[in-house]
C-alpha cells in the first residue's frame, strides 16, 4: 500500500512546473495528502543587478501565493514557501527532509544530454539526493490527467450522457 501524506511540488513558474502542479493536485486529492508548493529564487542579494532584490522577492512571493487556489488551501491544506539560494536542488531536498515529504514532484524541461552535462539539472540532482520518491513531469509530452467525472457529464445532442 502506498501512503502519501505530504506532497511537495517545486515550481519555477514554467509550463513544465504548471503540469507538475496539476499532477500534484490530483495525487494529493487521491491520497488525501497535504500539498506543499516551493519556489527557490536566485540569490540576487549577492550579485550586482539593476533590479531591487526586495522587489524581486516580493514579486515572487505574490506570484507564488497566487498559484495556489482557495480550494487548494481548503481541501489540500496547501501552503506555499519561498526560499532564496544559488542551489535550488539542495533547498528542495532540505525542505523535503525537514517537512517529512513523501513525494516530490518536479517539472522537467527535457534538455538534451549535452546541455544537462554542461549545466546540470535540478531535477536530476533532486532525484539522486531526495529522501523520498521523485516524480518528474515532462510537459507537454504525455498527459495522464483526465477531467473529473462531474465536469465531463455533458449531454450529447441526442439527449443522452456522453
Amino acid at each position: 500500500m502506498i501512503l502519501l501524506q505530504q506532497i511537495l511540488v517545486a515550481t519555477d513558474f514554467s509550463d513544465a512546473s504548471g503540469a507538475a502542479l496539476d499532477y500534484s493536485r490530483a495525487l494529493a486529492r487521491t491520497f488525501g495528502a497535504s500539498l506543499h508548493l516551493l519556489h527557490v529564487m536566485d540569490n540576487t542579494f549577492l550579485r550586482p543587478s539593476p533590479a531591487d532584490p526586495y522587489l524581486l522577492k516580493a514579486g515572487a512571493a505574490k506570484r507564488l501565493a497566487e498559484t495556489l487556489t482557495a480550494d487548494d488551501r481548503a481541501s489540500l491544506h496547501a501552503h506555499a514557501a519561498l526560499e532564496t539560494s544559488d542551489n535550488p536542488s539542495e533547498v528542495i531536498v532540505a525542505y523535503a527532509n525537514t517537512h517529512h515529504i513523501d513525494l516530490v514532484v518536479l517539472g522537467t524541461h527535457g534538455r538534451g544530454a549535452l546541455a544537462q552535462l554542461l549545466m546540470g539539472s535540478v531535477a536530476e540532482k533532486v532525484v539522486r539526493t531526495a529522501p523520498c520518491p521523485v516524480l518528474t513531469v515532462r510537459h507537454p509530452e504525455h498527459e495522464f490527467l483526465v477531467p473529473d467525472a462531474a465536469s465531463s457529464t455533458a449531454h450529447t445532442p441526442s439527449g443522452g450522457l456522453s
